[in-house]
Order: C-alpha cells, then sequence, then structure tokens
C-alpha cells in the first residue's frame, strides 16, 4: 500500500509469518456440532425465552412459506462455538436467504474450510509477536483483491476461493509458499462454500485495522473496503424485500450488525421499499431493560443490538422485536431444534 503524506507509516514489509499448520488452536472438527443429534437434546434456557424461541422458530417458517426474507447476521464466535453446520442446514433447507457477519466471521469460517481448526490461542501467540501472523491470511488479502478486480463482494470473493477451481489456482499462484496447503480440505463445513454453493449471498461487513488479515504485507485496504461495500448494497437490497414481511436475526453481533441493519432499513425506506410486519430478535447474554432504551443516561441505552434490533427497527416498521437472553450454545440449538420440528409437522 503506498503513502505518499507527510507522516511515518509502519512497513508492513518488515512482516514476518509462520505456516498456519505450525499455529495452536483452541477449535477443531470435534467442536463442530452435529445437527443430527441437535433435536434429541434439551437445553437449559428460561422457560421465557423458550416461549420466544417457539415464536421465532413459527416466524422462520412463515417468511419461508411465503417467499419473504430470512436473514441471518451473526459474529464470529457462532463458528467458533461450532454452531455454523446447524446454519448450513438452514441454508441447504432454503431457510435461509442471506448470511452476513463481520470480517472475523469470514476469517473463522476460512480457516474451517481450509485446515479444519481455527480460534487461535492468542494468550500463547500474543507476547512473541505471533498473533495473527499466520502466512495462509495472505489467501484471503489476494482473494479479496481479485474480487476487486472482477468487481465481486467480499463474501462472493472468499466463497469462490474455496469453490472454484480456477479462482482459486488464480490466488494460490500469487501467493502460495512451498509449505502452504494448496486444498481446501473441509469445505462442507464452510458457511462461505455453502452459500456461494447454493447462490445465497454471504455478506461481510469489515473495518479496516480491526482483522488479522491487515496486519500483513498482502493487505489491500482499498479492496477490502470496495469488496464490503458491494456486500453492504447486496445486503441492503436483500433488505428491501422486507416489503411485507420476513425476519431478522442479530446473534452475537453488538455493534456491526444493528448499525448495518439500521442504514439498510433506512435505505430501502427511501426508495419506497419500506420493512413492514418483520420479526426481529437480537441473541445475546446481557441483561435487557427496554424501558432504558429512551434514557440516555442509562447504560443499556448505549447496547445498540438492544436499541436498534429490538426497539427502533420494528417499532419503526410496525413489527415485532424480541431479545433472547443466554448462552448462544443453548438458544441457537434450541432455535435449530423447534425450526426442524415444526417443518416436519
Amino acid at each position: 500500500m503506498r503513502y505518499k503524506g507527510k507522516y511515518e507509516i509502519f512497513d508492513p514489509e518488515k512482516i514476518t509469518t509462520y505456516p498456519v499448520k505450525d499455529r495452536t488452536n483452541r477449535v477443531t472438527l470435534d467442536d463442530i456440532v452435529d445437527p443430527d443429534e441437535i433435536c434429541a437434546n434439551s437445553f437449559n434456557v428460561r422457560r421465557k425465552v423458550a416461549k420466544q424461541i417457539d415464536t421465532i422458530a413459527r416466524a422462520v417458517i412463515k417468511a419461508r412459506k411465503n417467499d419473504k426474507p430470512v436473514i441471518f447476521f451473526t459474529g464470529a464466535h457462532l463458528v467458533k462455538n461450532g454452531l455454523s453446520s446447524l446454519l448450513i442446514e438452514l441454508i441447504k433447507r432454503n431457510l435461509i436467504t442471506l448470511v452476513a457477519g463481520n470480517c472475523a466471521t469470514a476469517i473463522h469460517d476460512f480457516e474451517l474450510a481450509l485446515i479444519g481448526q481455527t480460534s487461535e490461542n492468542v494468550p500463547n501467540a500474543l507476547g512473541r509477536g505471533q498473533f495473527g501472523m499466520a502466512y495462509e491470511f495472505s489467501y484471503i488479502n489476494t482473494a479479496v483483491s481479485l474480487g476487486n478486480k472482477y468487481k465481486l463482494g467480499y463474501g462472493e470473493s472468499l466463497g469462490r476461493m474455496i469453490c472454484d477451481e480456477t479462482f482459486c489456482d488464480e490466488v494460490l499462484e500469487a501467493v502460495a509458499g512451498e509449505n502452504s496447503p494448496r486444498n481446501f480440505l473441509y469445505p462442507h463445513i464452510s458457511l462461505l462454500a455453502v452459500c456461494y454453493e447454493k447462490d445465497i449471498p454471504f455478506t461481510v461487513h469489515a473495518g479496516i485495522g480491526t482483522d488479522v488479515i491487515d496486519q500483513h504485507p498482502t493487505f489491500d485496504g482499498e479492496s477490502k473496503g470496495a469488496c464490503s461495500a458491494r456486500d453492504f448494497l447486496i445486503f441492503a437490497h436483500q433488505v428491501s424485500k422486507l416489503v411485507d414481511g420476513g425476519v431478522i436475526l442479530n446473534v452475537g453481533s453488538a455493534v456491526t450488525g444493528p448499525e448495518v441493519l439500521l442504514k439498510a432499513v433506512s435505505m430501502a425506506a427511501n426508495t419506497g421499499k419500506t420493512p413492514n410486519n418483520i420479526v426481529t430478535a437480537d441473541f445475546d447474554l446481557r441483561l435487557h431493560h427496554p424501558k432504558e432504551m429512551t434514557d440516555e443516561s442509562a447504560q443499556c441505552y448505549y447496547f445498540r443490538d438492544q436499541k436498534s434490533i429490538v426497539t427502533r427497527i420494528p417499532q419503526a416498521f410496525s413489527g415485532e422485536g424480541h431479545y433472547i437472553q443466554g448462552d448462544q450454545k443453548q438458544t441457537i440449538p434450541l432455535l435449530y431444534k423447534k425450526i426442524i420440528e415444526k417443518l416436519d409437522l
């Protein structure tokens, strides 16, 4: 990246990397949840939460029966918690019309697809200057640079790298090292791959300097921004289909998901595609105090997921907002179980 301004900048060419195969990870294939086992399990959630999840499950099924969008915005922990397998199954059943996340979500998914492991042991690597320095992150940066060359979105670029042999070869020819993996061994557990194969958008809403890929000499901020900007327009287009119903689920995204959705619903309404009769749900751990959503002196007022997803957006568009408090390792499998059970009725 060239800079011609008046300040001194960090030289990323001085960065040293190491093979991803040498990295210590906290999540492996053994941690991936098996969808076939979910319906036989019981889950530890409060009765009120279970009732809300049942309502959301019904709303998802109703929306898809009426050909309305079901948008699933997730933070990275859903992938790290081994729950993406459940989302993949819902995608295969045509119950999700768009998956969205931040760049970390895509990074963890990429790692699972490539090596079947993810979630770097940060304390183990940070003090040695190795955190985020696995060489193979250059694959992501190169795929996004190529995606920008071809005017693609961010998620589409990564999905294409995993699934399209020609595109993948172009990436590998540019950056694959002598000891680097040359194949994605586990595309079946990748949201990016399954979405790409099923023609379901996976939109990535990225920041600059927020992700480990930004640390690398191959980082191209122009491409990252441009590809993510295209994804935002893909996301906004999907939101514009919520004219007479649909569902928006926000799972563990405290800022990015709510802010992206807030802008997208405003864009849709501004162009005559006003969302209406939507069901929104926010899944998170924190307590929820609805009365504080209009009190700027209360700390909960500044929880953007609660304020936007649960309160402002559904209120503005004749919708119904839910806050699902609990461990997503319990609430998301229960949601999956409820949906599958109701599909079979």
